[in-house]
């Protein structure tokens, strides 16, 4: 990918503590104020001192927190997190970053091997506090490796948290929160969603978003996304709305812990329910929410919870990318196959 994002300036709205941001001014400002509030936290990754990273994030953070606290890697992502293993254990808040999602592969073995599992296999005295921020998903249209979904290979691994966040306000409470953990976290950060702006209030009484977020409120329909897919899902409910759908659109945010709670509330209410991501179908995370809906919520239900998502299929280069994410046609067709739905 040739594009790359430069920080821009800020816009005050007026509102004390709310500026407009893009979500990368909200990632960069987050990580800016996580470093000056906690001296153990370090951010390092490929390209991300000097440069400030691919998407800018890190950007302007050595300048002013210096060489010792945001560095640059080697090519060697198994690297990455195997120092952040080390770093933990030594008592920092390593806050690395793989450049894309498909580069985290070759540190599958840090990951699932050492940081879910040595708090765990020292009983509780090795800690791993380790905030991995990961670019995910497509939608931007770059080669192979550089747009992928992984969700449901971290939330299956016990010892990691996931979080997604789908909305500029949301990346600065969800990373600042996240950075804060003692636990492990994979930061799913939409790399399609950084040029969106929005009101981002520093000042929310939102600093621990632990759980989803009813992003439009609704009475026929659920849709549960999360990340990019949040924004279609959005996009969705108003196509819908002209045909007298009222669809209620469901940010989960934490992919794990799932928020169950929020689930059973909107879907006990609608009844119905759509679950859209980007990943396979197969396996993919939407089983495990589908499956979270019917058990708390099979007395209620109208109809078998759907899934549109990715394709069985390696996920594409950006020339097919179109083709493999779910398009606005079909979640519509989704949502039009549990309202028809009828029991033999």
């Amino acid at each position: 990918m040739s594009e790359t994002i430069t920080a821009l300036p800020s816009a005050n709205t007026g509102a004390p503590g709310i500026q407009q941001l893009s979500m990368q001014q909200a990632l960069n400002l987050a990580l800016d104020e996580v470093l000056a509030e906690n001296p153990k936290s370090l951010i390092f990754g490929e390209d991300c001192g000097r440069l400030g990273g691919v998407f800018r994030i890190t950007d302007g953070l050595q300048a002013k927190h210096g060489e010792d606290r945001v560095f640059d890697t080697p090519l060697a992502e198994s690297g990455i997190l195997g120092m952040s293993v080390g770093l933990a254990m030594a008592g920092f808040h390593p806050i690395p970053e793989v450049q894309f999602d498909g580069f985290a592969y070759p540190a599958i073995n840090q990951i699932i091997c050492q940081i879910a599992r040595m708090n765990y296999r020292s009983r509780g005295t090795m800690p791993m506090p380790i905030t991995l921020r990961v670019p995910s998903f497509g939608g931007i249209r770059a080669p192979e490796h550089h747009g992928e979904s992984l969700e449901a290979l971290f939330a299956h691994v016990p010892g990691l948290k996931v979080v997604s966040p789908s909305n500029p306000h949301d990346a600065y409470h969800l990373l600042k929160y996240a950075a804060t953990r003692p636990d492990p976290v994979i930061f799913m950060e939409p790399k399609s969603r950084y040029w969106q702006k929005g009101a981002v209030d520093t000042t929310s009484d939102d600093d621990r978003p632990t759980g989803a977020r009813v992003a439009r409120e609704g009475r026929h329909l659920t849709l549960v996304a999360w990340g990019a897919m949040v924004s279609r899902c959005l996009q969705v409910a108003e196509l819908a709305a002209e045909d007298g759908i009222n669809v209620e659109v469901l940010d989960l945010r934490w992919l794990k812990p799932i928020d169950a709670e929020a689930l059973a509330r909107s879907v006990g209410k609608t009844r119905r329910a759509v679950v859209v991501h980007e990943a396979p179908l197969t396996s993919g995370l939407g089983a495990e929410v589908a499956q979270l809906i019917t058990q708390q919520c099979f007395d209620t239900l109208k109809a078998p919870v759907e899934r549109v998502t990715g394709f069985d299929v390696p996920y594409p280069s950006g020339d097919l990318e179109d083709e493999y994410i779910p398009n606005i046609d079909r979640i519509l067709f989704g949502i039009q196959r549990v309202l028809e739905y009828r029991r033999g």
